[in-house]
């Protein structure tokens, strides 16, 4: 039987990354008494997660990356912090959460629960000896498992691929990274684009393996040996998957909130399940997941008054992605998915611009590099909502 169970008035987020810490922030902008309750798995300090990818360089290590302590955060918001506590099951009909510190009712339920690195399936005897970094105690084993070596091999050449990749080699590491796409940022650059990132990392010292797939990691002595489709090999000291995220749907699921890529929300982020809530890397918005900054912060801003009785529906503009490469600075903002239109690519003194037009001329999307990145804002405001 669970002691000092908080008023069932209570909005309870699930999740203290990125997503339940800025919802919170929003929410007490507007409302300073409403009782808010933050459960996490993890310690529930504070952390910028884009910082995981370039702490190598700017020589932090995983402590120095927390900016605020659970209890820190706790005092500052006037929240409550359940840290290392798991969410076992949630009763949408009574409201009731089931944790590993018994149960919490709720009001207003929040699943801010983030999204897992995917793991490709792997054979050999090293297979499980392949890392992720998906938060701050997955960088400080990673951070642990590089020390005193030398070689990396990263799998995948996508986002966080090519941003741990250009800070593993400004950090004196020799760098391999295997992708199956032909070229860097598969998703997001044309190739004239991609072809300039890859020469820029390739001449701070990265090596690239691409149009293959890795067959086998096996432990050899103090190496991995990564067989690839092609026939070539890498010998690494340490491998890192950044093959892509997957969000976090088991606890959705088991509630019977509908998912789908991601858990689906309609655009005042509520779920199939009348007073559960959804927001960040896990939440699915007409069919759009988008794991980055500025939609979290789109989301938290509609999401908050909506909690306290005040209905917002969301609004995405155009928002475009840093690309945190320092060997070629890169910020992209890519047409929507079946946007119909090609990619013109111009090199510029320093850069490249890369604009994504329809036949009438009209801008779609972008990719900006180099001393190009410096017309991003005004590119930004020719590009069309995407969800008006």
């Amino acid at each position: 039987m669970t002691q000092n169970l908080p008023p069932s008035s209570s909005i309870v987020i699930i999740g203290s990354g990125l997503a339940g810490y800025t919802l919170v922030r929003e929410i007490r902008k507007i409302n300073k008494e409403v009782p808010v309750i933050l459960i996490s798995h993890e310690p529930g300090y504070f952390y910028s997660k884009p910082m995981l990818s370039t702490a190598l360089a700017n020589k932090k290590d995983a402590d120095q990356l927390i900016t605020t302590s659970a209890e820190g955060m706790a005092t500052q918001l006037a929240i409550t912090v359940m840290s290392d506590t798991e969410v076992n099951a949630i009763d949408g009909a009574t409201q009731i959460l089931q944790t590993s510190k018994g149960a919490i009712p709720y009001g207003k339920l929040v699943l801010a629960l983030g999204a897992d690195q995917i793991r490709i399936p792997l054979e050999g005897n090293g297979a499980k000896e392949v890392l992720t970094v998906n938060d701050l105690e997955d960088y400080a084993k990673f951070r642990t498992a590089i020390a005193g070596k030398r070689k990396v091999a990263i799998l995948g050449a996508g986002l966080i691929g090519c941003e741990f990749a250009n800070d593993l080699v400004l950090g004196g590491y020799e760098v391999d990274v295997i992708d199956l796409a032909p070229q860097v940022l598969g998703r997001l650059l044309p190739e004239a684009a991609a072809l300039a990132l890859q020469s820029k990392l390739s001449e701070a010292g990265v090596r690239w393996h691409f149009s293959t797939t890795v067959q086998t990691v096996n432990r050899k002595g103090d190496a991995l040996e990564i067989s690839l489709a092609n026939g070539d090999s890498i010998t690494c000291d340490v491998a890192l998957s950044a093959v892509g995220l997957k969000p976090r749907l088991d606890l959705a699921k088991g509630a019977g909130v509908k998912t789908g890529i991601g858990i689906q929300v309609n655009r005042e982020l509520e779920t199939s399940t009348e007073n559960i809530y959804s927001l960040g890397d896990c939440a699915e918005v007409e069919g759009l997941v988008l794991p980055y900054v500025m939609p979290i912060m789109q989301a938290a801003r509609a999401l908050a008054p909506t909690l306290i009785g005040q209905p917002t529906a969301l609004s995405y503009p155009a928002m475009p992605v840093m690309v945190k490469t320092p060997s070629l600075p890169t910020v992209v903002s890519p047409p929507a998915k079946g946007a119909e239109g090609q990619w013109r690519s111009t090199a510029i003194e320093g850069g490249i611009e890369s604009r994504f037009e329809d036949s009438d001329g009209k801008l779609l999307g972008f990719a900006l590099m180099g001393s190009a990145t410096a017309q991003r804002a005004s590119l930004t405001k020719e590009l069309p909502p995407i969800l008006p």
